[in-house]
């Protein structure tokens, strides 16, 4: 008889050097900063970091439920600088949101100049390149509260171009910003480093869309990211850091629509200040592995936090979204709502966890996890989280899973529909409270679209 916990024992150094190997060969192999850079002293910090972790598996709680092992396999390499002008039909064209002309677009981690469009960026508002930054950005960059984690001391350690975005102090930027973050065509298996910097400082207030995909050689956008031509596989490392100054307002749209072949790991961190405000919409829809970790601390008296997701896995996609809100002052409000949609083998993955500490009194929090199956070989594993030490609180959380009512389809038939239209409708209905808040009505029909090609696929 086969000793099974003798496999187990001889088959974890392997694995256990396959993680170490992989993270070292991506720390050799990355690009360097300019020569110029202020930002050196902050790559050594998280490279120094980097020397006592190793890359998670399925023994780590935070990953129990959705194993990145099959990273570890491929051998990627640093995404390599794009010539714009040799791109030929690979074009943003169509990730291009016609009615919103503030664009910057980052190809392969690197701020393309010539693709972005910053003609009609205000006064008092500064965006820029990373690797042009200097000593200034050091008391922002790198310095929230989950910086350690695994995966982003490897983006910190690794960039070497990204985006900064600063809104000065008391200015009202009306139109969104458009943040576009693309991958290109590749012979071999890359990794892209995405980083972005966002400073709103006291008393200002703009709108932010932020999208990872991948240039797809001019295919419609409308439908599935799952149908993009790049057949090989990339990973994107994406983190994005957001400093809200007193009274400050930002509201925060993030898609997810990167190819099959695609891994996306990406980390949203929020600081805010006193009577600070932030809303973040996170949709997720491609990749064949993804993660985000939206994280947001709390640091002064009376914020109001407005957390909204929605997750799509369809054929054998993981989708996995870990979030944390922390209480750090009293007077705060955070309201999350997660939804999540899996057909055929797919794997869906909500965590999200409220951490209220004593000194966090007056706390109004409220957490709802909302799921639906449409394929009895699809799973959702969800996992609201209250960690409450303070005794004067009002927090709530809730987490449903259910498939489509056969009695709401049956009445929609009733009234003319088919089957498939009535599915579609319901879809529809579940995905739109989400959906309804992003800013821009073209980016919200190009969701749904992708949202129905891929289910119907």
């Amino acid at each position: 008889m086969v000793n099974t916990s003798e496999l187990e024992r001889k088959a974890t150094p392997s694995a256990d050097l396959d993680r170490a190997a992989t993270l070292q060969r991506l720390i050799q192999q990355r690009h360097p900063l300019p020569a110029h850079s202020g930002l050196q002293t902050i790559r050594d910090r998280a490279l120094n970091l980097l020397q006592d972790q190793a890359l998670p598996n399925t023994k780590d709680e935070e990953w129990r439920f959705a194993d990145p092992s099959a990273l570890y396999a491929i051998p990627f390499q640093p995404a390599p600088a794009v010539d714009v002008e040799s791109m030929g039909d690979w074009t943003v064209g169509d990730w291009a949101i016609a009615t919103l002309p503030i664009r910057i677009v980052v190809i392969n981690g690197r701020l393309s100049s010539e693709l972005s469009n910053l003609e009609s960026l205000p006064p008092g508002i500064a965006i820029g390149s990373l690797a042009t930054a200097d000593e200034t950005l050091q008391p922002y960059l790198a310095q929230q509260q989950g910086m350690n984690e695994v995966f982003t001391a490897l983006n910190t350690a690794s960039f070497s171009d990204g985006v900064v975005i600063r809104i000065g102090k008391n200015q009202r930027l009306e139109t969104p910003i458009h943040l576009l973050f693309l991958t290109a065509p590749s012979a071999a298996p890359i990794v892209t480093t995405s980083r972005a910097l966002v400073i709103a400082e006291t008393g200002s207030s703009a709108t932010l869309i932020e999208e990872y995909g991948a240039l797809d050689g001019g295919s419609s956008l409308g439908t599935s990211s799952l149908d993009a031509s790049n057949s090989n596989p990339y990973w994107t490392n994406a983190v994005t850091e957001v400093w809200l100054g007193d009274n400050a307002q930002l509201h925060h749209t993030r898609t997810q629509r990167e190819a099959a072949t695609a891994f996306h790991i990406g980390k949203t961190t929020v600081s805010q200040s006193r009577d600070s405000r932030y809303s973040l919409c996170a949709v997720s829809l491609g990749a064949q592995f993804s993660r985000h970790n939206p994280e947001i601390v709390l640091t002064g008296l009376q914020t109001e936090t407005h957390l909204n997701g929605f997750t799509l896995a369809v054929q054998s996609q993981v989708a996995d979204t870990h979030s944390l809100i922390h209480f750090a002052q009293p007077y705060c409000i955070a309201k999350q709502l997660h939804k999540c949609i899996a057909n055929d083998r797919a794997r869906v993955v909500f965590n999200g966890k409220l951490e209220v500490p004593k000194a966090a009194q007056q706390t109004n929090a409220a957490q709802l996890s909302r799921n639906l199956l449409l394929s009895p070989k699809a799973r959702v594993d969800t996992k609201p989280q209250l960690e409450i030490v303070a005794d004067d609180v009002k927090c709530a959380h809730g987490a449903t899973v259910s498939q489509l009512d056969d009695e709401e389809i049956f009445y929609l038939q009733s009234r003319g529909l088919d089957r498939k239209s009535a599915c579609d409708l319901l879809v529809k209905g579940f995905t739109a409270e989400i959906t309804e808040k992003v800013p821009s009505e073209e980016l919200r029909s190009r969701l749904l679209q992708s949202v129905l090609s891929q289910i119907q696929s």
